[in-house]
């Protein structure tokens, strides 16, 4: 099976062909057509197998069609298209349709005016929404209106656990926090990390929290920092998860040297798969890299995996998850209406047809679209991708991942900061103290 290129990776990462070979390769007209009162719509979006080859798969299936007109496609390595499309949105030429991650930064294209808001399109076209995964909406969503079209797959945080050193130590996996903070002295004592953890990149630090949060207080207190409420991050639940985390930070629950690892070197999933850690916080896209480089530990039913277990006495529901609920697609409000049609078409007849929704599949994803069961009960990485659908569409509540649900300036002061919690550096108190000053930012 094709490795899964996550968020992370494209976030993280440059892959792919160089832009300049892109733009040539795909033949777009470029952003500055787009304003021009007619023609094709334009498409930018990430280059990268092999979900480049989903994407402009779904595309050239729609221009096939003949439906009510064409769409243009560029392909960007993933700096350049956060640089690009930056300031194509500025200056007011953005493609037709704007591929990107939701969140905070659609909140400032929403904000500045640039995007359309689809929530008359979506009324009109219950069915349209109806397909797609209820929880992959929130992203989605500015101030209760829909501006982005949900699509592509869905990445939930998993907690992925080696059954091998589980067995060999002679414990079971954790069922609430007090298990996990139990499991600590055991496997330490067998000279075991409890957990690996590729701290250098500080986003893997961030899942922590994010559950943490949402199992001690539920999902309003990260909605309120989100909804800029002031002093939001001083909620009480927020400091006993800060706490919790340095509790088991103090407790050795972490790879010694885990500030010093990158999780863009896979070296987190190595030190899980070769037993050197027995657990893994980690997104479910782990779950074909350590398939592709673990040799047999997938194969040979090594991998274990569930959702973060509850906390005792917490307001959270057990089922929630977060994560990355989905990808999403925008509509340039400078875009012609012409332009604008041909979009929502293809939002309605070529977003997560048949043949799409397999080859996400095939790929090691699980598409957002509802009623796949089947074609994901016959993969054969079926039990994790039922397990992946099961969290997707049965969570209560989805959180986007904080980074990406904040606006630039506050996600790099929350990762800089998460970064000096788990250096110990920063005590729960100093941590909210800091991020409050960014809130609304």
């Amino acid at each position: 099976m094709a490795i899964h290129l996550s968020r992370r990776t494209l976030l993280g990462l440059a892959a792919g062909i160089p832009a300049s070979a892109a733009l040539a390769a795909c033949g777009s007209s470029g952003p500055g057509k787009d304003g021009d009162g007619g023609g094709a719509a334009t498409y930018w979006h990430l280059s990268g197998q092999p979900q480049e080859g989903v994407r402009t798969g779904a595309v050239e299936r729609f221009n096939e069609a003949g439906s009510k007109g064409r769409i243009e496609v560029t392909t960007f390595e993933n700096d350049a298209y956060k640089t690009k499309i930056k300031t194509a949105i500025g200056a007011g030429k953005a493609p037709t349709i704007i591929w990107g991650w939701g969140g905070g930064t659609l909140r400032s294209y929403v904000q500045a005016g640039q995007v359309d808001d689809l929530t008359p399109w979506f009324d009109r076209n219950p069915e349209v929404k109806n397909r797609l995964f209820p929880s992959s909406f929130g992203a989605a969503t500015v101030d209760g209106k829909i501006y982005a079209m949900p699509f592509e797959s869905v990445e939930p945080i998993v907690l992925f656990y080696n059954k091998r050193v589980f067995d060999d130590v002679g414990v079971e996996p954790p069922q609430s926090w007090d298990d996990i903070m139990a499991l600590v002295p055991r496997f330490n004592a067998e000279g075991i990390a409890p957990f690996s953890l590729g701290g250098q990149s500080r986003w893997t630090n961030m899942m922590w929290l994010e559950f943490l949060f949402d199992r001690i207080g539920g999902p309003e207190v990260f909605q309120a920092v989100f909804d800029g409420e002031k002093d939001a991050w001083s909620h009480p639940a927020a400091i006993d998860a800060l706490t919790k985390v340095q509790d088991l930070i103090k407790a050795d629950g972490f790879i010694k040297g885990f500030s010093s690892i990158t999780a863009d070197s896979n070296a987190d999933q190595a030190l899980l798969y070769t037993g050197k850690a027995a657990m893994m916080l980690h997104g479910s896209w782990s779950y074909g890299i350590q398939q592709t480089e673990g040799g047999d530990f997938v194969s040979g039913d090594g991998l274990g995996f569930m959702n973060f277990p509850p906390v005792e006495g917490g307001k959270g529901d057990p089922g929630n998850s977060v994560g990355n609920p989905a990808q999403y697609l925008s509509i340039s409000s400078k875009a012609s209406a012409e332009q604008k049609e041909i979009a929502k078409d293809f939002f309605a007849t070529g977003v997560l047809g048949d043949q799409e929704v397999k080859e996400w599949i095939d790929t090691g994803a699980v598409p957002i679209a509802k009623g796949s069961e089947k074609l994901l009960a016959e993969s054969e990485s079926a039990e994790f991708l039922q397990f992946v659908y099961g969290i997707a569409s049965n969570a209560k509540t989805f959180g986007q991942s904080w980074d990406q649900a904040l606006s630039p300036t506050a996600a790099e002061t929350l990762l800089d900061n998460i970064a000096r919690l788990f250096q110990l550096s920063v005590s729960p108190q100093q941590f909210t103290d800091n991020l409050n000053e960014v809130i609304g930012k």
